[in-house]
């Protein structure tokens, strides 16, 4: 089982000790996190890799300057407070969100992925306990 997909992914989650890579003793659990190497940590498997990981970042910074010089300086810098409006919005910690306003602001609501139909967070097989998880976010533990 290859989990690099999912580090990004796993980054803002919570550290539970029956979840995290490192066992319960502190070696690490070939089983649920695969086998290390480290190659894979330090290069991409894939040229296009990289460039598929910054495509929205790429494509928000094209549109931008695109946006700017047809409407100005202020138009994206509006859109951009509007971005981050958005991404404060969120559900409780253990409840899988889908960022619609987002997405609806990105135009991404007009369009099925691939990632809309393979990547169903309903599906996903890593869920913690749901006390912990709003601790952590409150910064209570």
């Amino acid at each position: 089982m290859n989990t690099r997909g999912l580090r990004p992914q796993l980054k803002d989650s919570v550290p539970v000790a029956g979840l995290c890579p490192q066992g319960q003793y502190g070696v690490q659990d070939s089983l649920r996190g695969g086998f290390s190497s480290v190659k894979n940590d330090l290069l991409p498997s894939h040229p296009l890799e990289l460039s598929e990981k910054n495509f929205n970042l790429n494509q928000d910074k094209m549109n931008f300057s695109t946006l700017r010089n047809i409407q100005g300086l202020h138009a994206p810098l509006k859109l951009q407070m509007e971005y981050r409006a958005t991404r404060q919005i969120q559900r409780l910690p253990f409840l899988p969100s889908s960022n619609l306003a987002l997405d609806t602001l990105r135009g991404g609501d007009e369009s099925i992925g691939f990632e809309d139909i393979l990547n169903d967070p309903g599906q996903s097989e890593l869920m913690g306990e749901p006390h912990v998880m709003v601790e952590y976010k409150l910064g209570l533990l």
